[in-house]
């Protein structure tokens, strides 16, 4: 689709990992980007080579309050917003039994209420410009839970329910919505954005297993996943799921065939009941 004019993002989580490569496409297309994040000096030397094109400034995105404040200086610093990004997030890894209140708590303030905040902030905006493209950066593991990571995907099944209510309360204002699935990128999600239980030993066979498992993964170049995206901004109808990388393809579709053929295994029993 050919386009005449720039769009301006809005990138929550920008400084680096999926963040930064979304916002490197971003400005190699000729677009420009408000860039935030908890902590945005890794972004400067972007800011410099943008002339003008990216604009960085700190955001909490589990403040709700900053977050309001921060959509509107967005949409002022160019006069409106065409794409955002919901991309700022972190992992807790652990087992259910382990993840404390503290922990649960700090972990879906950022995760998913901060998405909900930039959401609440962002559809005034958009609505009343009558277009827009939210992006839900959710994960592959919002398909279905998995040991040690199951308030991680409890978190991001919340942002794919969120995200898809939201996509029929905005269509018809001409504002499309994109829950992007992730598989494994070559971030530091797992580094700087990583909180860990306490270990109960209990669980130390499964870890164990778990270790060897995640150890046999490749994680994918961010920029690949980039290049993808720019593709969805670009199309009249873009989709409303879609899943980045090739073998978390096919993770996804196994557990959801799985689940569909669980389904109808017990539908007999499942009718019994009205």
């Amino acid at each position: 689709m050919t386009r005449t004019e720039p769009r301006t993002w809005f990138i929550t989580g920008a400084s680096r990992g999926l963040g930064r490569a979304f916002t490197e496409a971003a400005l190699a297309a000729g677009d420009r980007v408000v860039g935030v994040a908890r902590d945005v000096t890794p972004l400067a030397d972007l800011v410099a080579a943008a002339e003008g094109r990216l604009a960085a400034f700190p955001l909490d995105v589990a403040d709700r309050e900053a977050v309001v404040a921060g959509v509107r200086r967005a949409h002022s610093e160019f006069g409106r917003l065409d794409v955002v990004v919901n991309n700022a997030g972190g992992v807790v890894l652990g087992m259910v039994e382990e993840i404390t209140e503290d922990q649960a708590r700090a972990h879906l303030d950022t995760n998913f209420f901060g998405a909900l905040w930039v959401n609440q902030a962002a559809v005034p905006l958009l609505r009343d410009q009558g277009s827009g493209h939210i992006v839900q950066v959710s994960s592959m593991g919002s398909a279905g839970g998995f040991a040690a990571t199951g308030l991680y995907s409890a978190g991001k099944a919340a942002l794919d329910a969120m995200a898809e209510a939201l996509t029929m309360e905005v269509e018809r204002f001409g504002v499309k919505v994109t829950i992007l699935q992730p598989g494994g990128y070559r971030t530091d999600l797992f580094t700087r954005g990583l909180t860990m239980t306490d270990e109960n030993p209990a669980y130390a066979p499964l870890r164990t297993w778990l270790n060897g498992l995640w150890a046999e993964s490749e994680d994918g170049d961010p920029h690949l996943a980039a290049a993808v995206l720019m593709q969805v901004v670009d199309l009249p109808e873009p989709p409303k799921r879609l899943v980045l990388g090739g073998a978390a393809y096919d993770v996804v579709t196994r557990m959801a065939q799985a689940r569909t053929d669980e389904l109808a295994e017990w539908e007999q029993l499942s009718r019994q009941a009205g």
